[in-house]
C-alpha cells in the first residue's frame, strides 16, 4: 500500500482509483496514467500481473485485471461512450481503407480512442475488382458510419503517372515509382472527402518504418494543414497480426478469412510490388510463383511481338494506331507486356526513413512506355537539353519518392519538362521477346535527325573540311595543358 501511495502522490495530488474485476473490458492505456509516470510495472503495487496494451485495451495475465483511472483526468479529458479517457476528441475521421485486417481494426480503435465517427475511404487506382468486393459490408461491420469509393484510375494515370513518364523519373536507377505516385492521388482524394463529409481528421494504416506515412501526410499538410492526422501504427501497442486478430475478436470485428499472403504487396494500374518473407534476404532468388502481372520470361512466347506506341508532346496516346484514354492505354500495355515477361525488377533501395529495403517490382506496361518515350526524345531533343533533362529527372524522382508531389519545386520542374517535350511527337516501334524490349524504329515530324547531314556521303550542308578548325579550337585547352609539361 505504501507503493500505491507513493505513485498517487507523484501524480500531482490526483486521486488514483483502482477497480478489480474478472471481465475482459477496455481499460485505460497505462501510458496515460500519471503523466510521464507509466503504470506498467504492477510489481510497484505488489502484484504479479503481466500487462500489455492494445490501444485502450489492457489485459492482465496471471493475475486479476486492474483498471487505473485518474479522477482528475476524468474531469478534464473527454471520454468515449464506454467511459475510456480519449487521446483527443475528434468529430469525424476519414480513414484510408482497404478492408484488410489492419484497417478493419483501425475503425473501432479510432472510435474508442478518439470518440469519433469513422468514414472509410477506398480509392480505385487499378488494384483489381477482387480487392474492392464486399468493402461496404466490411466497413460497416467494423463500425464505420459510411464507405466512400472513388474511381481514380484516369486521374492517376493522366495527372501522376504520365508526368513522371514524361520527366523520365526513375529512383535509384531501377524503380519506376509505382507506389510513390499512387499515394498523393489517394491522399488528395481523402482531403476532398474530408471536406465533403465535414471531417476534422484523416487517418492511414501505414507503419512507422515505411515511406508511405510520409507520402500521405505531406499531401495532407500541403492541401489542408488544418486537418488532424491519426497514424495508429505509431500510437497503439498492436505489434503484429495475432494482436490485431485478438483486438478484432474482442470488438466483434469480422476478421478477413482470406489466406494471408507471405508477401507484402501493393498493386495499382502501374505496377505490383512484392516485399517480405524470403525477399528480406537480398541473397535469395524470388520464387517464380510470386509474380502475378507477368509470366516467366523463359515461358513467354517463342515468337516476338511488335508494337507501335504513338506519342504526342512526350505522352503516349495510342497503341498500333488505336487511340486510348490514359488508363485504358496503360491497362492494355500491361497485358501485352506481361504476356512477354516484361518489366521485372529486383532491387535494394534506400528508404526515406534511412533503412535499406529489398523489393521486387512488376511494371510491364510502364517499362515499355518508358522505353518508347525515351527513345523518341533521341530524335527530338538536342544534346544539351537531354543532359539537363536527365539531371533534373534524378531530382524529380527523389521528390516523388519522398512524398513531395505538391512541392513547388516539383511543380516547377514539371512545367520545364512539359515545355521541353512539346516537340516530342511521333511513334516508336518495339520488339517484345522473352523479357526484353528492343527498339526497332522511331519517327517524328519534329526530328532533329537529318539523313542528308548524317550520311557518310558528301552533302551541301556539312563540309567535312570545317572539322579541322573545330577540332583545333575544341582541343585548345588540351594543347595548352600539354605545353606546360614541356
Amino acid at each position: 500500500m505504501s507503493q500505491l501511495q507513493a505513485i498517487a502522490s507523484s501524480c500531482s495530488s490526483a486521486n488514483l482509483i483502482l477497480f478489480n474485476g474478472p471481465k475482459r473490458e477496455p481499460f485505460l492505456n497505462p501510458d496515460k496514467v500519471c503523466g510521464s509516470r507509466k503504470l506498467s510495472s504492477f510489481q510497484e503495487l505488489g502484484g504479479k500481473a503481466i500487462v500489455y496494451s492494445t490501444g485502450n485495451l489492457t489485459k492482465a495475465r496471471h493475475g486479476q485485471a486492474i483498471r487505473a483511472v485518474l479522477t482528475s483526468e476524468m474531469e478534464t479529458e473527454p471520454s468515449s461512450a464506454n467511459g475510456n479517457v480519449l487521446r483527443k476528441k475528434l468529430n469525424k475521421v476519414v480513414l484510408a481503407y482497404s478492408g484488410g485486417l489492419d484497417t478493419s481494426v483501425i475503425v473501432p480503435w479510432l472510435r474508442e480512442n478518439y470518440g469519433c465517427d469513422v468514414v472509410c475511404f477506398t480509392a480505385d487506382v487499378g488494384q483489381g475488382l477482387v480487392e474492392l468486393e464486399g468493402l461496404e459490408e466490411k466497413a460497416k461491420a467494423s463500425g464505420a458510419c459510411q464507405l466512400v469509393v472513388k474511381d481514380l484510375k484516369e486521374e492517376f494515370v493522366r495527372d501522376y503517372i504520365f508526368p513522371c513518364l514524361r520527366a523520365g523519373a526513375i529512383y535509384e536507377r531501377k524503380y519506376l515509382l509505382g507506389t510513390s505516385m499512387a499515394r498523393p492521388v489517394i491522399a488528395k482524394a481523402m482531403v476532398d472527402v474530408a471536406r465533403e463529409v465535414g471531417a476534422d481528421a484523416v487517418s492511414h494504416g501505414c507503419t512507422g518504418k515505411g515511406n508511405d506515412q510520409v507520402r500521405f501526410e505531406l499531401t495532407f499538410f500541403a492541401l489542408n494543414p488544418e486537418l488532424n492526422v491519426v497514424a495508429p501504427w505509431r500510437e497503439w501497442e498492436i505489434t503484429g497480426r495475432e494482436d490485431a486478430i485478438e483486438y478484432a475478436k474482442i470488438h466483434n470485428v469480422p476478421v478477413p478469412v482470406t489466406k494471408k499472403s507471405i508477401y507484402s504487396r501493393d498493386r495499382n494500374l502501374w505496377h505490383l510490388s512484392h516485399e517480405g518473407d524470403i525477399l528480406e534476404d537480398p541473397a535469395n532468388e524470388p520464387n517464380n510463383d510470386m509474380y502475378m502481372m507477368s509470366v516467366n520470361p523463359e515461358d513467354a512466347p517463342d515468337q516476338p511481338e511488335y508494337v507501335e506506341i504513338g506519342i504526342v508532346s512526350g505522352l503516349p496516346v495510342s497503341i498500333n494506331g488505336k487511340k486510348l484514354s490514359p488508363a485504358s492505354l496503360l491497362s492494355e500495355m500491361n497485358k501485352i507486356g506481361g504476356n512477354h515477361g516484361i518489366g521485372r525488377v529486383d532491387m535494394v533501395e534506400n528508404r526515406l526513413v534511412g533503412m535499406k529495403s529489398r523489393g521486387v517490382y512488376e511494371t510491364p506496361g510502364g517499362t515499355i512506355l518508358f522505353t518508347a518515350v525515351r527513345e523518341l526524345e533521341s530524335l527530338t531533343l538536342d544534346r544539351e537539353t537531354i543532359q539537363v533533362k536527365d539531371s533534373l529527372a534524378l531530382k524529380y524522382a527523389e521528390l516523388v519518392y519522398a512524398g513531395r508531389w505538391f512541392d513547388p519545386l516539383r511543380e516547377s520542374m514539371d512545367a520545364f519538362m512539359e515545355k521541353i517535350t512539346d516537340t516530342t511527337t511521333g511513334s516508336v516501334r518495339l520488339k517484345l521477346f522473352k523479357g526484353s524490349v528492343t527498339v526497332t524504329g522511331r519517327r517524328s515530324p519534329n526530328s532533329l535527325y537529318r539523313q542528308d547531314i548524317s550520311s557518310f556521303e558528301s552533302g551541301s550542308i556539312y563540309d567535312q573540311a570545317d572539322a579541322a578548325g573545330f577540332i583545333r579550337l575544341y582541343g585548345l585547352p588540351t594543347r595548352v595543358r600539354a605545353m606546360l609539361g614541356n
